[in-house]
C-alpha cells in the first residue's frame, strides 16, 4: 500500500530523476573506492563530499517547494528546520568522541570544559544512542513547525506577514544559539566528529556510504512530496494555494491541510541538515542565518517552483555555481550575481530552468510550433 502510495502516476521525468539519483548512489562510491586515481572515470574523495553537500540543498529544497510550489506558503524560515536537524545529528557526534577529545573528559564535550560546566545537560541526554538522535532528528524540526503553524494557520496569518514571521522565527533562533550559556557550542557550534556507527567519520569508506545514503534519502523524500501532491489530498493542498477562501467557502479545513504539510516539509528539511553535518563536519549558528533560507527560495524559483525535480536541480545548479565563483576573482561579486540571477529568472523565466526547458521542448516537438494549451489558474 505504501509503494503504491509512493509510485502511483509515476511520470516520466520523476522516473529518470530516481534513476540518476539511484545511479549516482551506486556508480560514484563504486568509482571512488575500486578505480585507482589516476583513472579519468575516478570520484575524488572531496568531490563526492562536496556533491553529498549539493544533494543536501536538493533536499532541503524539496521540502520548501512542497510547501511553496504546491500549497503557497512562501516559508523564509526553512533553514532553521534544516539547522535543528543538523543540531541533533551534531549531538549525537559529539557524545561519539567520548575521551578523545582535547581534555580528554568522557562525558562532556570540549567546549564545556572549558567553559567550566560540571554535568553534561539534561538536553543531551539520550543523544549517545543513534536510533534516539535520528527521532530528534525528526521530532525536533516537526514539533516545532507543528507549533508554529498550528498558531500562524489557524489564526488565519498569510502572504508577506506569515514569511516575515518565518524568517522572525530563524533570526530568534540564531541569536539563541550563539548564545554559550545555551549549551550548544556557541559561536563555534560543533565540530571535530570522529566517529558514527562506530566508523571513522574521515574514512573513503564511510564518506562513500554517506553520500549514497544521501542520494537515497533524497529520491524518498522525493517519492514523499511527490505521493503527497498526487494524492487526493495533494489536490486540496494545491486547490489552497491557487484559492484559500473558496477552498474554505466549499468546507475543508485549510489550517490542518496547510499544518500538515508544513510539518512534512520541516521533518524533510531537518534530515537533509542530519545528512549535512557528517559530511561537511561542523555545524553552527551560521546556518540559522536568515540568508540561508532566503537563497534556498532562489533554489526553487531557479530550478522551477512546483515541480519538485526542478527544485533539486535548482539547489545543485546554484551551489555548483556558488562553489565556482566564489573561488576566484569573482568572489567578492558572487552575491550581486545571485540577486540578479533571481531577477532574471523571476522576469524571464518564471517557470525556472526545468518549466523553461519543458515548455521549449514541447513547442520544438509540435509541428505548427505552438505551446501547448495550459490551463487558466484558478481566480
Amino acid at each position: 500500500m505504501i509503494t503504491r502510495f509512493l509510485l502511483q502516476n509515476m511520470d516520466r521525468r520523476g522516473g529518470i530523476f530516481l534513476a540518476i539519483l539511484l545511479g549516482l548512489a551506486v556508480l560514484v562510491p563504486l568509482s571512488n573506492l575500486l578505480l585507482p586515481a589516476i583513472s579519468p572515470f575516478h570520484v575524488p574523495t572531496s568531490t563526492m563530499s562536496l556533491w553529498g553537500k549539493y544533494l543536501c540543498y536538493a533536499l532541503l529544497a524539496v521540502s520548501l517547494d512542497l510547501v511553496w510550489g504546491y500549497c503557497g506558503i512562501l516559508s523564509l524560515g526553512h533553514g532553521a528546520f534544516f539547522a535543528l536537524g543538523g543540531y541533533a545529528m551534531g549531538l549525537y557526534l559529539m557524545r561519539q568522541i567520548g575521551s578523545r577529545g582535547v581534555y580528554g573528559n568522557p562525558i562532556l564535550p570540549d567546549f564545556m570544559v572549558f567553559l567550566n560546566w560540571q554535568e553534561l545537560p539534561w538536553y543531551w541526554w539520550g543523544f549517545s544512542s543513534f536510533p534516539f538522535a535520528m527521532l530528534m532528528v525528526l521530532a525536533v524540526p516537526g514539533l516545532l513547525a507543528f507549533v508554529f503553524g498550528w498558531f500562524a494557520f489557524r489564526s488565519r496569518v498569510t502572504g508577506v506577514y506569515l514569511s516575515i514571521i518565518t524568517q522572525a522565527l530563524t533570526y530568534a533562533l540564531l541569536l539563541a544559539f550563539f548564545r554559550n550559556d545555551m549549551g550548544f557550542g556557541g559561536n563555534n557550534g560543533l565540530t571535530d566528529f570522529k566517529d558514527i556507527l562506530g566508523f571513522n567519520i574521515q574514512a573513503q569508506t564511510t564518506r562513500a556510504a554517506l553520500f549514497s545514503m544521501t542520494c537515497v534519502m533524497l529520491a524518498a523524500g522525493f517519492l514523499i512530496a511527490r505521493g503527497i501532491v498526487v494524492s487526493k489530498l495533494g489536490k486540496v493542498v494545491i486547490a489552497i494555494r491557487d484559492a484559500e477562501s473558496r477552498t474554505r467557502f466549499l468546507g475543508y479545513r485549510v489550517d490542518r491541510f496547510k499544518l500538515f504539510v508544513f510539518t512534512v516539509s520541516a521533518c524533510m528539511a531537518g534530515v537533509a541538515g542530519a545528512l549535512y553535518v557528517p559530511q561537511v563536519g561542523i555545524i553552527n549558528p551560521g546556518e540559522f542565518a536568515p540568508a540561508n533560507s532566503i537563497e534556498t527560495v532562489i533554489w526553487v524559483a531557479v530550478g522551477g517552483r512546483g515541480s519538485l525535480v526542478g527544485a533539486a536541480l535548482g539547489a545543485v545548479v546554484v551551489n555548483w555555481a556558488k562553489t565556482l565563483f566564489t573561488s576566484g576573482f569573482m568572489a567578492p561579486y558572487w552575491l550581486f550575481a545571485l540577486g540578479g540571477l533571481f531577477v532574471v529568472v523571476t522576469l524571464f523565466l518564471p517557470k525556472g530552468i526545468l518549466g523553461t526547458a519543458e515548455a521549449l521542448w514541447a513547442r520544438r516537438r509540435k509541428p505548427d510550433g505552438t505551446p501547448a494549451a495550459e490551463p487558466a489558474p484558478a481566480e
